[in-house]
């Protein structure tokens, strides 16, 4: 019956429903630690689609979960019902007041992409959560999100002015500022309106009831209250006071969590642009109740944030690719540093006040290093902005689990309270985590918890009273942004007393009478210790893998490290390059979350004695394009290229390799047979007809151009280049890796790198290795490229060390070296793999490194007039910096350099070639890549360092681009 119903809902909607299990796997859960399978999934396309959804539900008695980007850590977004998805489709941005300095917008515009369309307007929405490059404005709006500027700016719900809503039965309302006159007349409606209007002025008509509000909600100076359901909100007005102020019930429906309605259209308020200059000071304190004790004087000098990250937090960021070279800042080892910056009209004007703050905290025997930084600033805030993210990389099972991590005090008692809270852990026998909004006098508190275990599911919930009943000693707010959820709704009720519970319960009944609207939220809570992602009887499973995961405990826990905050689901306006397929699909099923999410669902409930012979880990690795922007973007450095990889080799072995998966693991073979009659080779290549069968009878879509074989191979040149130089005897060695790729399609870049290389003075070798075995990588054929790494790696050893390095040109072919083989070589290789990653490079770095040393002079180049854009390989960009990169291009004087803000390029490897992937591919690419090219000039130059970049580059725009090498090289001095 209930499918029946389900295709008649299907049928009535413009937008998608999805019932598959991998749908339901993917949804079953957000960034908190809850679990629980919805029945289905809908992407509604507009506010019509989203009323009929509701008048089904109503009918049918069927719960539905509102979710926006999914990043809730309190458990709002899961359930058992429908989930409805906003941020596919309803992502517009409806109307723009620049006057009345306001906007209205859908509830799937994502936070940072609405302020870049405000930008040019010098204005923005001002809330800024740790998560505001995937934050949906509607999912803010439910949390009442702040952020780390909230002290400035307050929350959203200080912004909406206008929210449109479908109310529980399927009925369109809108909810905006009214006078008292205007609030009757709602309350002669005869319809569901109607009743809410009547229940309000019920309720807050009540002296006695406001009389609880004031003895029992959160004392008025914690700014962060987002427990339960703002009543206290809407008492002050014409209707129920003697205020001049009108009345406005957005104030209740934000934070309210999609318990009441769902909201279809949010008109906020806009603020100035803050003033241009940031500039921060690094407070290190030597124990976390100094700290807490500095915050009154630190916020009496009105800053514009002021964020706090404690040594868990700050270790976490140690060693990690992107946040390492963040961590310029931090001296000794500090147990807690406060993050205090100001904006000012100019430089010195923020010193001077960072001056006299640091003069005051001196004389107070507050902090012990001050360093002010005035550049790189957005540095520092994302390593800040990692907090949660990297919390998940701590290793095993022990988590930093989110249930407490939400509450807000008056900080005038900020630090009594987290005194004592640290005793109450004390006897829990746990160690917290502490970090973020000191100034707003909210510190995200996490116990270090496995939830696999029953023991420490029952601590979950024991510490989550201790702590609710400390919270409410002190007046303070169980949820300061986070909201309630699943977590802390069992706790309302002991922080607000049963007399405003049940008018909480009495609210929800007036607005949801058959309580579908996000059931289980807020009121009416299941045991918060219930519907976890881990059963009491769980039993771990043991996977035998090709790749070595030791270092995390198994691929399964490699999994587990993704915690859910959804970095993956930025869009494509916000830079970076993690995850292509997403931003071009913004199909949750093509995000890094929901690949790590299904993996560790098939692991942990297997479906049968094959793990791997999954299809819905088929169909959800099927667009990763083993980017590795996940290996470096993603703060739980989730590498999902390495475990797609390891996933194509399980589950080929039991359902076979597909014939273009061996022809694309074999193109070294295949290209040197093409090599041998390359004219032949070229020409079916070339020819519209043969050329187009070929592409056929392989998989290759027919509008993708082919790469051309080099009659001569770089291996056949490799005498007469080395013959036109003689090296000196003290000459730097230099091991030249022939890739593949260079050796039988890019000959004449290579000739011109190892050129480049003996005319700069160095000694370059080239010995007889192996390929790299980065195509059998990418096609899950591990066997194949195991043999390559342990040949590769067993010859290298013995000539490969810091004194002479290992250098290619193809970056996934080379940084295999540094990336994929030391997991994947024979145990007995991994210490020389180990050793030869550490002196691997990407020709661009090795060079880097050689002019940043003074080993090589700029007047190796001679002067040149050129403007170079660059698209660094996805590959580089994770592994390497693609800065050094852009820095040795603008060597030779005259060069001017800029990054061109793309992600992936789309064609990764064979990926874009594949007739089933070409129309993404090219959709990537449109992304950012080719609109930035196809506006340059005739003259300007693209520099792409990888192969099947400037192929998708020469596809997508018919336009030539260079490998950085054969840029350099022509600017050579004739001296060198």
């Amino acid at each position: 019956m209930a499918v029946l119903n389900l295709q008649e809902l299907n049928d009535k909607i413009k937008g998608d429903l999805l019932t598959d299990d991998l749908h339901k796997i993917i949804y079953a859960t957000d960034a908190s630690v809850y679990r629980e399978l919805p029945l289905g999934v809908v992407l509604p396309k507009d506010t019509k689609d989203i009323c009929v959804i509701l008048k089904w539900c109503f009918k049918n008695n069927v719960p539905l979960i509102p979710r926006a980007g999914g990043t809730s850590l309190a458990g709002q977004c899961v359930g058992s019902g429908l989930v409805i998805d906003v941020s596919k489709y309803l992502t517009k941005i409806i109307s723009f007041d620049k006057n009345n300095k306001s906007v209205t917008v859908q509830p799937g515009v994502i936070r940072n992409d609405l302020n870049q369309f405000l930008k040019p307007y010098n204005l923005l929405f001002g809330p800024n959560t740790a998560t505001a490059n995937r934050a949906n404005i509607g999912g803010m709006v439910g949390n009442n999100s702040c952020g780390t500027t909230s002290i400035v700016y307050g929350n959203t719900r200080d912004h909406v002015v206008r929210l449109k809503a479908v109310l529980s039965d399927g009925s369109l309302a809108v909810f905006e500022p009214l006078s008292k006159v205007d609030f009757l007349k709602k309350c002669q409606l005869t319809n569901l309106e109607g009743d809410i209007y009547r229940h309000l002025l019920t309720t807050l008509s009540d002296i006695d009831f406001i009389a609880e509000i004031h003895k029992e909600y959160p004392n008025k100076f914690v700014k962060r209250r987002n427990t339960g359901y703002a009543l206290d909100m809407l008492i002050e007005n014409e209707v129920f006071s003697n205020s001049d102020d009108k009345i406005n019930i957005c104030s209740l429906l934000c934070g309210s969590e999609g318990t009441l309605a769902f909201t279809t259209e949010i008109t906020i308020d806009l603020v100035d642009v803050p003033p241009p200059y940031e500039v921060l000071v690094a407070i290190h304190y030597h124990s976390i109740d100094e700290s807490l004790r500095s915050i009154p004087l630190i916020m009496n000098h009105k800053p514009y944030a002021c964020e706090m990250m404690d040594k868990i937090i700050l270790d976490c960021t140690k060693g990690q690719i992107t946040y390492q070279k963040n961590r310029f800042f931090i001296e000794d080892d500090p147990q807690v540093i406060m993050l205090v910056s100001f904006r000012t009209n100019n430089l010195w004007e923020g010193k001077k006040i960072i001056i006299q703050l640091i003069d005051e905290l001196k004389s107070n025997n507050f902090g012990y290093a001050f360093p002010i930084i005035e550049t790189d600033v957005d540095r520092i805030w994302n390593l800040r902005g990692a907090g949660l993210g990297l919390l998940a990389n701590l290793p095993g099972d022990n988590k930093a689990v989110a249930c407490i991590e939400d509450t807000a005090v008056n900080i005038e008692v900020l630090a009594d309270y987290i005194a004592e809270f640290s005793l109450l852990m004390d006897s829990f026998g746990q160690q917290s985590v502490y970090y973020a909004h000191a100034g707003a006098g909210e510190i995200h508190l996490r116990p270090i918890l496995n939830l696999k275990t029953k023991e420490d599911k029952a601590l979950f919930y024991d510490i989550s009273l201790a702590s609710a009943q400390l919270v409410k000693k002190y007046g303070g707010s169980l949820s300061g942004e986070h909201g309630d959820g699943r977590v802390r709704a069992p706790f309302i009720k002991v922080v607000y007393g049963e007399y405003i519970y049940e008018s909480f319960v009495k609210l929800k009944n007036a607005w949801d009478p058959k309580n579908i609207l996000n059931p289980g939220k807020i009121v009416n809570a299941p045991p918060m210790n219930e519907s976890l992602r881990y059963s009491d009887d769980h039993e771990e499973l043991s996977c035998s893998t090709m790749f070595d995961f030791s270092d995390t405990g198994g691929i399964l826990r490699t999994a587990e490290k993704c915690n859910g905050s959804g970095d993956c689901r930025k869009s494509h306006l916000s830079g970076g390059t993690m995850c292509p397929s997403y931003m071009a699909t913004r199909n949750e099923k093509d995000s890094t979350r929901a690949r790590a999410n299904t993996l560790r669902e098939i692991l942990t409930r297997p479906q049968s004695d094959n793990v791997w012979n999954s299809s819905e880990l088929k169909d959800v690795m099927d667009l990763c394009l083993s980017c590795k922007g996940c290996k470096s973007e993603c703060p739980s450095n989730i590498d999902m290229s390495l475990m797609k990889s390891e996933f194509l080799y399980q589950y080929n072995k039991h359902n076979g390799v597909p014939l273009r998966s061996h022809i694309i693991a074999r193109f070294s073979k295949i290209s040197k047979l093409s090599s041998i009659v390359a004219p032949f080779s070229n020409f079916i290549i070339k020819n519209k007809y043969l050329g187009k069968v070929l592409k056929k009878s392989i998989g290759i879509h027919p509008l993708r151009s082919l790469p051309n074989v080099d009659s001569r191979p770089l291996r056949s040149r490799w005498k007469n280049i080395r013959s036109d130089f003689k090296v000196k005897n003290d000459a730097k060695k230099v091991y030249f890796f022939c890739d593949e790729f260079t050796n039988f399609n890019d000959a004449a870049i290579g000739e011109k790198a190892i050129r480049l290389l003996f005319r700069l003075g160095y000694n370059v070798i080239l010995l007889n290795h192996k390929e790299s075995g980065r195509a059998a990588i990418s096609k899950g054929l591990l066997d194949i490229a195991k043999e390559f790494a342990d040949y590769n790696v067993l010859l290298f050893s013995k000539h490969i060390n810091a004194q002479s390095p290992l250098v290619g040109i193809e970056p996934s072919a080379i940084l295999s070296f540094c990336d994929e083989y030391p997991r994947l070589v024979t145990k007995h290789l991994i210490n020389d793999s180990e050793k030869i990653a550490k002196n691997t490079f990407t020709i661009e770095s090795f060079l880097f490194n050689e002019f940043s040393n003074g080993n090589l002079k700029e007047d190796a180049f001679n002067e040149s007039d050129q403007n170079i854009y660059l698209h660094g390989h996805c590959h580089q960009k994770a592994l390497t910096n693609i800065d050094e990169l852009a820095w040795l291009l603008s060597l030779p004087k005259g060069n001017n350099v800029s990054i061109i803000p793309s992600g992936c390029c789309g064609m990764a490897g064979s990926f874009g070639y594949e007739k089933e992937h070409f129309d993404l591919s090219m959709q990537i690419g449109e992304l950012i890549l080719f609109p930035w090219i196809n506006k340059l000039k005739a003259l300007d130059i693209v520099a792409a360092s990888g192969t099947s970049c400037r192929h998708q580059i020469l596809d997508g725009t018919k336009s030539m681009s260079y490998h950085p090498i054969e840029i350099l090289f022509d600017c050579l001095s004739n001296e060198v």
